[in-house]
């Protein structure tokens, strides 16, 4: 029997997936990419199923834990949230705040662990480069200052929520750091936000090392 994998997160998840179209709809991103190199290298092992949606923060992640993430019963999941909690905080006045994200974050993972306990999580980094959505506006002078700390904060406590709960951590900031020594951020991160299919990559190739750490 197949085993479930369930991606969710963001638009950076989602990457275009037709949410009226079947569950196998992956999108064009990262997800896509797995399902690829895994379902190739290990043919009907697997079932994948992207839940990820455009604009989510970790609130909203959490009001579909059922329907998104209970209701699937994955045997693995990924999450990849935190740069519109951040995000919405500068452009609409409805940003999570860092002591809610990891509130939150921490309750999310409690009842996941506590409906499937032998589900596998793996947290992934949320990660920001300077582009075109994150750098300093004419009404925002410190628009990039306040992205990049704000982004960073909500990483760290990504970070203490996988380690109170003995959860994979996944590292992306410091591989988008480094992949901007080879070419532009803007090659990895087409605004600063939003993958490439180049940085879809660099998730990819840091997501299945962590699976396979974890299976």
């Amino acid at each position: 029997m197949s085993k479930v994998i369930l991606f969710q997160g963001d638009s950076i998840t989602d990457a275009g997936r037709n949410k009226n179209g079947a569950q196998t709809c992956m999108g064009q991103g990262y997800p896509n990419l797995v399902k690829a190199w895994l379902g190739t290298e290990e043919p009907t092992a697997y079932e994948f199923v992207n839940r990820g949606i455009s604009g989510n923060r970790v609130p909203d992640l959490y009001a579909r834990i059922v329907r998104d993430m209970i209701m699937v019963r994955p045997d693995y999941m990924s999450i990849l949230i935190g740069v519109n909690d951040v995000w919405h905080g500068l452009d609409h006045q409805n940003g999570t705040g860092l002591t809610r994200f990891e509130k939150v974050y921490d309750l999310l993972i409690e009842e996941l662990r506590s409906e499937m306990p032998d589900l596998k999580i793996m947290i992934l980094e949320p990660f920001v480069l300077r582009g075109t959505a994150t750098q300093e506006r004419e009404d925002q002078p410190e628009r990039w200052e306040m992205f990049r700390t704000g982004v960073a904060g909500m990483a760290a406590a990504a970070r203490r929520v996988a380690d109170r709960h003995q959860l994979k951590f996944v590292p992306l900031q410091e591989k988008f750091d480094a992949a901007c020594a080879q070419a532009d951020a803007s090659y990895w991160l087409s605004d600063g936000v939003h993958p490439t299919p180049m940085g879809h990559e660099i998730i990819k190739r840091a997501w299945l090392q962590a699976f396979r750490e974890m299976e």
